[in-house]
């Protein structure tokens, strides 16, 4: 009986293929019984996020078409082949751990997706589609997903520039955003993204400036916030804590005696301007005035590149813990007493069987 997966993923399948396949977390369960039970499988735990959707099963036969387990997700007829990839044994295991510890994901290190595998692997689990083998192989993925989060940088370091609009704000306040009122200075969709990420991390209020009012009232609805008229924008802005600005306009529209003319009335709070527009919005001389810190786009994407760089320094570390627990596993399933239970294995039906090889 080996363990393998069988997926697709945002490295070898267009969003437009992927999001026709995904499941809600609501489903996994239903899917994956349809999947064992189609399939033959003895055990099988389903993953779907948004950039991959990958069946890990465990199974006496491997080589063979799978073309068919994902025509049953989307009961359709479709092609996969040019899409999926197969692992087996070790291979499979490795695969897993690298995506439980965020080394398959499109931000390198990201953390979300550690969850996303544990509930995936709760669901099955809970639903009576895992057993041994299945049960030992998650479970070592979330070992050393925390080994390698614990040990290494890899997960350490913003890597969007929404993230990293964070943590240089944070810098300025001491980690502590839980009063302070986030401002966004236009409706663009990378400062929608930047004040998200703001608010994520506690800001208690939000103020939505746009040349369109009824766009930043409904903008500021979604944040439970309130919209300011662009003409009153710079009176607002003794209320903010941070500004954060991507309005499109060709031209400056803060400019550094804009900024100058409110400090009194902020009685020396500090303030944070995020530029994010090209060309960009806000006066660099601003920069100039006491407890002003500017950042623009060419700052944030720096911060980006380094902390992206200092991830991939790591990847040679968390590779060598994934081989590692890997071939302890495989030694694990290949020991006497797991052989002893072969005797057991049912035969997958013809639909499985066949075509190209793994």
């Amino acid at each position: 009986m080996k363990i393998f997966v069988v997926g697709l993923s945002y490295k070898t399948t267009p969003v437009e293929l992927r999001e026709k396949i995904a499941v809600h977390r609501s489903r996994l369960q239903c899917c994956g019984c349809r999947l064992k039970l189609r399939g033959k499988l003895s055990e099988v735990v389903l993953l779907s996020t948004c950039n991959r959707v990958e069946i890990y099963g465990v199974s006496p036969w491997i080589h063979g078409s799978v073309i068919r387990m994902f025509q049953e997700l989307t009961n359709s007829d479709f092609d996969f082949t040019p899409h999926i990839y197969i692992k087996e044994g070790a291979d499979a295991a490795k695969h897993l751990f690298a995506v439980a510890s965020g080394l398959d994901s499109m931000v390198l290190g990201e953390t979300e997706i550690t969850g996303q595998v544990k509930n995936a692997y709760q669901a099955a689990k809970d639903a009576g589609l895992t057993g041994k083998k299945m049960n030992r192989l998650f479970q070592t993925a979330m070992q050393v997903a925390k080994n390698i989060r614990t040990n290494t940088a890899i997960g350490r370091g913003a890597t969007s520039v929404g993230s990293v609009a964070v943590e240089l704000t944070e810098k300025v306040f001491d980690r502590d955003l839980s009063d302070k009122t986030v401002m966004i200075l236009g409706a663009g969709k990378m400062g929608e993204a930047c004040v998200k990420h703001l608010a994520k991390r506690g800001a208690k209020t939000v103020l939505v400036s746009n040349r369109s009012f009824e766009r930043a009232e409904k903008l500021a609805a979604e944040f439970g916030g309130r919209a300011v008229r662009l003409e009153d924008s710079h009176a607002a802005m003794i209320e903010a804590d941070i500004l954060v600005s991507s309005t499109g306009c060709p031209d400056i529209v803060l400019r550094s005696e804009d900024v100058a003319a409110i400090l009194p009335a902020r009685e020396n709070r500090p303030l944070v301007l995020v530029d994010i527009a090209v060309p960009r919005d806000i006066d660099p001389a601003v920069a100039k005035l006491p407890n002003v810190f500017l950042y623009d786009i060419d700052d944030l994407e720096a911060v980006v590149r380094e902390n992206t760089k200092d991830r991939e320094q790591e990847l040679s570390f968390c590779n060598s813990v994934i081989d590692e627990r890997a071939a302890a596993l495989m030694k694990r399933f290949d020991s006497p007493f797991a052989k002893k239970q072969k005797a057991d294995v049912e035969v997958l039906p013809d639909w499985i069987l066949g075509g190209a090889t793994a």
